[in-house]
């Protein structure tokens, strides 16, 4: 059982961490988060009826450590904090492109470590967040992170090389889908729709399809050729989709996607 938590950065995912923990179960009072600002820390409290504290004090005795940090940032705050996590606890590291042998290494030996990659719709409750832990981590410490996160949406065990793949396809893709919107609204305003109606449809259509999706034992293929009539609307589309390269640079698309999140990784992944 986890007893007490530091959650470093209370920035919106920081925040949504907060909230996940809460509806996972854990009381208020075994969270701690580290917040300079008076005004914000304040908030904090009174939204969620949470502890803050400064760095060195959260961390001290914490068994579970949330780094939810820019990138840039996580070495900083591992010389400051990594010696004071007692072996035994364990640190989740949420920035992107940061890899367990790092944490790993500015630690004490019996610290377990795991890299988290997130995404937006945990917001609401609709994340994905990919899971890999590192050489120190055990099952019953990634069992206990998964049922932690899980409140915010769908919990993926990986290994740690995939996390460039993940990161392509669903970290960075809740971006796809707006950028899908984007178009739709556009080419429904073209076509004669308000802006506001174009707007509405395509998020409710969207949202729609994506229930359809996740409740069918079908392949998206599937349910895509049972929407598409020979010589009909959506057969006009679809070919004017497939003449564009629409699925081909989709799929380059999450390719550089990938690629670019191994590059920021650095070698060893």
């Amino acid at each position: 059982m986890t007893d007490r938590i530091a959650v470093i950065g209370v920035g919106v995912m920081g925040e949504t961490l907060v909230s996940t923990l809460l509806a996972s179960g854990v009381e208020p009072s075994r969270v701690v988060a580290v917040e300079k600002r008076a005004e914000r820390a304040a908030e904090l409290r009174e939204r969620h009826g949470i502890d803050v504290a400064a760095l060195d004090d959260a961390v001290r005795g914490a068994d579970l450590v949330l780094l939810v940090t820019k990138p840039q940032d996580v070495p900083g705050v591992l010389e400051q904090v990594g010696a004071l996590v007692a072996p035994g606890a364990a640190v989740v590291s949420f920035a992107a492109g940061v890899r367990t042998a790092t944490i790993e290494a500015a630690v004490a030996d019996g610290v377990e470590v795991l890299r988290v990659m997130p995404n937006t719709p945990a917001l609401v409750g609709q994340g994905v967040f990919g899971v890999s832990p590192g050489a120190s981590c055990g099952p019953d410490r990634v069992a206990a992170v998964q049922r932690l996160l899980e409140p915010g949406g769908t919990v993926v065990v990986v290994d740690e090389d995939d996390q460039d793949a993940l990161t392509a396809v669903s970290g960075s893709g809740p971006a796809y889908v707006f950028y899908l919107a984007e178009a739709m609204i556009a080419g429904g305003v073209e076509a004669g729709l308000d802006p506001a109606t174009a707007h509405r449809l395509a998020v409710a259509t969207i949202q729609g399809s994506a229930a359809l999706l996740a409740g069918s034992d079908d392949e998206p293929a599937e349910l895509r050729r049972r929407v598409t009539s020979p010589n009909g609307t959506t057969a006009a589309a679809i070919e004017t989709f497939d003449s564009r390269g629409v699925r081909q640079a989709v799929a380059e698309g999450v390719r550089a996607a990938a690629a670019r999140s191994a590059q920021l990784s650095g070698p060893g992944e």
